[in-house]
């Protein structure tokens, strides 16, 4: 076993450095600039050349960073390129404003937003090419139609009804294979021009440059880092602006990936400092697994939902700390009750996990994936959700420790059950709460893991502490802060 361990630890050193030496070669010759426009924080990514210049900007509960993919490739073949972060998104110190509902509330507000930018990025009388995704590419459309000097836009995972049969002029859609809705909205605005066109097919004519592709086996995340759909995208911005480039596009996506498993991976030797003693609680039948797990399933949502409360500027947390709170309370007392009171924490080990999550694990996101460094305004949020945050992973620590893991994935599917329960009970409020899926789905593959190992060497509330903890914070810097 010891064996195993240091073998698996030399492979998780190894996959790292791979890691690093790919991403940090995307960006080698590149100077990277942050400066302010306005309020807006704004990253300037160029080789020197002079090249065109390019905005880009990110979805819903995105950022700067996770455009990055694009921007690299694009800044590496010799574009200009500017990415920043919307208003209440990434390290903007603005919340978003106005009515998310109407074309001339949220919409206009980051509309004028991304005008503020391509005013900066302009050089000269060269038209600006515009990037997006996702929430972006219906901003970016409307704007095309608005800002003067505008060129090509490159639009991923689009959906807008802005979109006209002659408006954008010169348009590419990439939708990922795994997004089977998307992929026929850009067959429609391809066809919209020619009826009968392919997928992957260019169309011209009357002045108007189209095309649609699907980027091969990438959904709506996987998308920021598709080599064909940065290839793409290099190729329809280099016909627009007459430019010939050889470059490759380098496997960014499956670097971050491989950094972040091995870091997840590493975390196991660092638990093993902190190690102690520590007698497992007795294991739970399937009645008392129901019990724990549909009880505050079922009871959270239905309590949460009826309190409406108002604390936090980001939209849904209010609901979600509340809910995390009483499924926690209401599972961890279940929990005392079935397998009795877990062993007391080890300060160290919860100090380990957290801060390997907070600043090891995260800092390596926020350089190379997304933001994950909070501005001073999001440190009160994050510390009003470890009031939800900190006793939903206690009991959730106590009930993973020393289940086989058919109980471990039945306790974490009926969670996401329960925040599902809680849309269904308040649709219109809650819809942006189907958003924590993913982000609790990443959680238990990476932080869960460490969690695991601490909850092995030092006891379930060393683990549930220190998850409590990075759990708050992973929240905190990833939801949109909103004024209406």
């Amino acid at each position: 076993m010891r064996r195993l361990r240091t073998a698996m630890t030399l492979a998780a050193l190894v996959l790292a450095v791979w890691a690093v030496w790919v991403l940090e070669g995307a960006r080698a010759g590149i100077d990277i600039t942050d400066l302010r426009v306005g309020p807006t924080p704004v990253t300037r990514m160029t080789d020197g050349s002079g090249g065109p210049p390019v905005v880009i900007a990110h979805g819903f509960a995105g950022s700067r960073q996770m455009m990055q993919g694009y921007a690299l490739t694009l800044a590496q073949a010799g574009y200009t390129v500017y990415t920043f972060d919307f208003e209440g998104h990434g390290r903007h110190p603005q919340p978003m404003r106005g009515d998310v509902g109407a074309i001339d509330g949220t919409t206009r507000l980051l509309m004028a937003q991304v005008q503020e930018v391509i005013g900066a990025a302009r050089q000269g009388d060269m038209p600006v090419a515009l990037l997006g995704h996702s929430m972006a590419t219906d901003i970016l459309v409307r704007v095309a139609a608005e800002a003067e000097g505008t060129g090509p836009v490159v639009l991923l995972s689009a959906f807008s009804k802005a979109i006209t049969a002659d408006h954008p002029e010169d348009m590419l859609l990439i939708t990922g294979a795994w997004e089977p809705g998307l992929t026929g909205f850009a067959r429609d605005a391809l066809r919209m021009v020619e009826p009968d066109v392919r997928m992957g097919e260019t169309v011209t004519g009357g002045g108007v440059r189209r095309k649609a592709m699907l980027a091969p086996a990438a959904e709506h995340v996987a998308i920021l880092h598709s080599r064909v759909g940065r290839a793409a995208a290099l190729d329809w911005l280099n016909g627009y602006y007459e430019i010939e480039t050889d470059g490759a596009v380098p496997p960014t996506g499956w670097a971050l990936l491989a950094l972040l498993a091995a870091i997840t991976v590493l975390f196991v030797p660092v638990a093993g400092l902190a190690k102690r003693q520590v007698t497992e609680g007795g294991r739970l039948r399937a009645g008392g697994l129901a019990i724990v797990t549909l009880g505050p399933a079922v009871v959270a949502p239905v309590v949460a939902v009826a309190l409406q409360v108002t604390v936090l500027p980001v939209l849904v947390a209010n609901y979600l700390m509340v809910h995390l709170a009483l499924y926690g309370v209401i599972q961890g007392a279940l929990l005392v009750w079935l397998k009795g009171w877990p062993a007391r924490p080890a300060p160290l080990a919860a100090g380990l996990l957290a801060g390997w999550a907070i600043l090891v694990f995260g800092l390596a996101l926020d350089r190379y994936g997304a933001n994950f460094w909070p501005t001073s305004g999001r440190l009160g949020i994050i510390a009003v959700l470890c009031v939800g945050a900190i006793p939903f992973m206690l009991a959730d620590s106590w009930l993973a420790m020393g289940a086989p893991l058919w109980q471990r994935v039945v306790a974490r599917l009926v969670f996401l059950g329960s925040l599902g329960l809680a849309v269904a009970l308040d649709y219109e409020g809650l819809f942006f709460l189907m958003m924590i899926a993913p982000v609790i789905v990443l959680f238990y593959l990476t932080f869960g893991v460490m969690g695991r190992a601490t909850a092995k060497a030092s006891g379930a509330v060393s683990a549930g502490l220190g998850l409590g903890l990075a759990l708050a914070w992973a929240l905190g810097v990833s939801f949109p802060l909103f004024s209406a």
